[in-house]
């Protein structure tokens, strides 16, 4: 193989689809009328670099960890390290290039999300070696580095999320896990993962629903509770001379008809197409869930920072 086709199988093994995860980093700048703050922007996107350095730093070692059971995957079996393509040791060096590279600009945001940056890491390396090979706990894994995200963007940027949407980012991450689980098992059997011989398709649904409507119900509770942040913009002043009434109403719930259609859309693609096995990539390609994301953040930046 030739050194360029090294290094593309390498970047591969970064998995960089993956680092649409960590735009939820972003969150606690958005949601807080922050995120065009020159400062804050640029810790923001310092933080997601952080995280996305992390994330391929651990799939490389999770990768390296699997590959004699990955080369029997329908799938995975293509995986850079499972077909042949880079050596275990080629991994794991790179990994901890990777590690080094990131902790050294996380010490640049803030200690605290320098040590939240190393527990987060310790916590993927633990997930590899440990928790995936546990029922229940490796959902649960999946849904905390999710939440652990969101918390990653609070404490880089020192702006709090408000409790609901923590709560929707919880209930989020666990239907979404569930479902990854659910289309395994429906789509390779128990055989592609040890975790997946303690579950069964009826409890693996009953996950995936109850998690729905939990993130249904949580982002809901935070469309009502939630007050807006104030701006003074050119629509603002045109509502308050014109249409005053307007500017009390809880426009955030504006916002749940997307949420409800992707959660919809999405519950379909788990029972009815079962693709759930790769949130990432249904998320980037399924054009009516992309477009529900799409809306909702339109939604989101014009509420927050037009009106």
């Amino acid at each position: 193989m030739t050194n360029s086709n090294k290094f593309f199988s390498l970047v591969e093994a970064l998995r960089p689809n993956q680092w649409i995860k960590n735009l939820s980093l972003f969150a606690a700048a958005l949601l807080n009328g922050q995120l065009f703050d020159p400062e804050i922007l640029t810790k923001s996107i310092l933080a997601f670099i952080v995280f996305s350095l992390l994330s391929s730093a651990s799939y490389l070692i999770n990768d390296a960890i699997d590959a004699p059971k990955d080369r029997h995957h329908p799938v995975k079996k293509f995986r850079p390290i499972a077909r042949g393509d880079i050596s275990p040791f080629t991994a794991v060096l790179n990994s901890l290039l990777l590690l080094f590279i990131a902790l050294s600009i996380a010490t640049v945001v803030n200690p605290s999300f320098f040590y939240l940056s190393l527990f987060f890491i310790l916590l993927q390396y633990s997930y590899s070696l440990f928790f995936k090979k546990k029922a229940i706990l490796d959902i649960i894994g999946i849904a905390f580095f999710f939440i652990i995200r969101a918390f990653a963007g609070e404490v880089a940027t020192g702006f709090h999320l408000p409790i609901w949407i923590m709560l929707t980012v919880i209930f989020l991450a666990l239907f979404i896990a569930s479902g990854k689980r659910r289309s395994e098992l429906y789509n390779s059997g128990t055989k592609s993962r040890q975790s997946l011989e303690k579950y069964n398709k009826s409890l693996l649904n009953f996950y995936t629903s109850i998690f729905a409507v939990s993130t249904l119900i949580a982002y809901a509770m935070f469309t009502f509770f939630e007050e807006p942040v104030r701006f003074e913009g050119i629509i603002h002043n045109f509502l308050l001379s014109n249409y005053p009434n307007a500017l009390d109403r809880k426009w955030y719930m504006v916002t749940l008809i997307p949420v409800i259609f992707g959660i919809m859309r999405y519950g379909q693609i788990i029972f009815e197409m079962q693709e759930g096995e790769r949130p990432e990539r249904v998320i980037a390609t399924d054009l009516p869930l992309l477009f529900s994301v799409l809306l909702w953040g339109l939604m989101m930046m014009t509420i927050i920072y037009v009106l």
